[in-house]
């Protein structure tokens, strides 16, 4: 019995080593490259090893650690929705005239603006993590395959938390499609350890702008942070204003509530739309993601005409319920005469054309 119970237990031990292994041949390469710090030196926000807000947010208020995960794990609030969220595939060969926007769940986006198609922060993995088994699973599937994407003339990227930056999305849309990334300071290392060219990587600083197919693309300031691992802030956050010749539109990130928004309103607006983050808030970080009525109140600061809210139903990130991002942005929009749109996963919607949202996603609360 000895003999045997031994064999049983070496056995487990090589299934056990050989799974780890697995794991971290997979969940090692999804971390990403690091950033070479001479590189990142000439930044005013870089210093002292790290990129930086421009004012310090506060982090974990006293007692707010505690009861925020008291609060996720017993708050009693539905985190999911009761029923199958309603998708929608928009037809991918419609030309990209005028201005549409095609949320595809959290902060995925495709902007189609003056003949010029942008997709924003592409996350069509089925966890937000680099690992396949653990992390925060979607809430509905993605509305489109990256195949039956239409062409891409730029993929914009605003951070790289896995939220944001997705491993398995980038290798293939690298693979499908021939556009540029174009990424804030130091998101580049990641991109070149999972082979993206580097005639294809932009790399952007606060300020700094690049053109594609006569569309600016202009890395503007967030108030947020960085990192895949245990090292934080190697790498820039950013929001993001797209200017074609005729429609613009701004792209918060993530970030918090902050003086830059009116800066950003007076320099790069109006905008004919804003996709605005208003999801997975909690008093344990009250400066780096908005609550929903900031996000209304930075569209007003840019000085947006279209809201559009992101960065809600599709992970579950935050000790709050499923809906309460988006009830309480549209509540804060009415009172503050805010035109909103809340498109359904794959909705293409034609930003001339909104008049009123439809508040599909309370049947499912």
């Amino acid at each position: 019995m000895v003999r045997i119970g031994a064999v049983v237990a070496a056995g487990l031990g090589t299934l056990v080593t050989a799974g780890t292994a697995f794991a971290a041949r997979g969940v090692l390469p999804a971390l990403g490259g690091r950033p070479v710090p001479e590189s990142l030196l000439d930044s005013p926000q870089y210093r002292d090893g790290a990129f930086r807000n421009t004012a310090p947010p506060r982090w974990l208020p006293p007692g707010s650690g505690k009861a925020a995960l008291r609060e996720f794990l017993f708050g009693g609030q539905r985190r999911h929705p009761a029923g199958t969220v309603p998708l929608l595939a928009a037809d991918g060969t419609t030309p990209p005239d005028g201005l549409h926007l095609t949320w595809f769940g959290h902060a995925s986006t495709l902007v189609e603006l003056d003949g010029v198609r942008v997709l924003l922060d592409p996350v069509w993995s089925d966890r937000a993590s680099p690992s396949r088994l653990l992390g925060p699973r979607r809430l509905h599937p993605v509305p489109r395959r990256l195949e039956e994407l239409p062409r891409l003339d730029a993929i914009v990227i605003s951070h790289d938390h896995y939220d944001h930056l997705d491993m398995p999305t980038v290798r293939r849309l690298t693979a499908l499609q021939d556009a540029p990334f174009v990424v804030p300071l130091g998101v580049g290392a990641h991109l070149r350890r999972w082979r993206v060219p580097e005639s294809r990587i932009v790399e952007l600083d606060w300020g700094g702008r690049t053109e594609v197919a006569g569309v600016r693309l202009t890395a503007t300031p967030a108030q947020h942070f960085s990192g895949r691992g245990f090292k934080r802030n190697n790498t820039l956050w950013a929001s993001w204003v797209i200017a074609g010749p005729r429609h613009r539109v701004f792209y918060s990130g993530d970030t918090g509530y902050f003086p830059g928004f009116a800066d950003i309103g007076r320099e790069h607006g109006p905008f004919d739309a804003t996709l605005i983050q208003i999801g997975a808030y909690a008093p344990s970080w009250p400066d780096i993601h908005m609550l929903p009525e900031e996000g209304v109140a930075a569209h007003v600061d840019v000085r947006g005409g279209l809201l559009v809210p992101v960065h809600w139903g599709t992970f579950n990130l935050a000790p709050h319920g499923w809906t309460d991002p988006v009830d309480r942005a549209w509540k804060e929009a009415e009172a503050r005469g805010v035109t909103m749109a809340i498109p359904r996963p794959g909705e293409r919607i034609d930003v001339a054309a909104v008049s009123t949202a439809e508040a599909w996603w309370q049947t499912l609360a």
